[in-house]
């Protein structure tokens, strides 16, 4: 395997940087921060600031990258080489703890989304519109998680 860049002493970081001391607490922090800067918008109401927590958690990831996209479509390591790059078939979820299921890493990545849409059911009181936002932004990120679509390529959707 040829590593274009070098320093960090890991074949493939993508799959060890989600498991880093303080990944969780920053995680948690950078959510909070943005419900916090929702609810401070004077026209939003509490229902419509945990909808948008939801789907804007959902729909981008803390470091502003998609977390669809991010986790479950780009394929690779932007610094290992095309040619020699075992993982350059595996998107970023399937790289994460060298494609081993039900790690911690994993099970906490899983487990947020469900407990955020708890949450926002709980503060909207099951309204149904806010529901079904929701529940559709739950579905599209939590599915692609199961471990029983790892290397899985819906209607060949990224298979090269």
């Amino acid at each position: 395997m040829t590593s274009i860049a070098g320093g960090h002493g890991e074949p493939n970081p993508n799959s060890s940087w989600l498991s880093a001391r303080g990944f969780w607490l920053a995680y948690f922090l950078g959510l909070l921060s943005i419900h916090l800067i929702l609810l401070s918008v004077p026209f939003v109401s509490i229902s419509w600031a945990w909808t948008a927590t939801n789907l804007i958690h959902n729909a981008r990831s803390l470091f502003a990258q998609a977390h669809l996209y991010f986790l479950h479509i780009i394929k690779g390591a932007p610094w290992l080489s095309i040619e020699n790059d075992p993982s350059r078939r595996w998107t970023h979820w399937e790289q994460i703890d060298d494609g081993i299921q039900m790690t911690t890493t994993r099970k906490f990545l899983t487990a947020v989304p469900i407990v955020l849409f708890l949450l926002t059911c709980l503060y909207t009181r099951n309204s149904t519109e806010h529901f079904i936002a929701n529940f559709v932004s739950l579905v599209v990120v939590t599915l692609p998680k199961l471990p029983q679509f790892h290397g899985v390529r819906l209607f060949n959707i990224n298979k090269y």
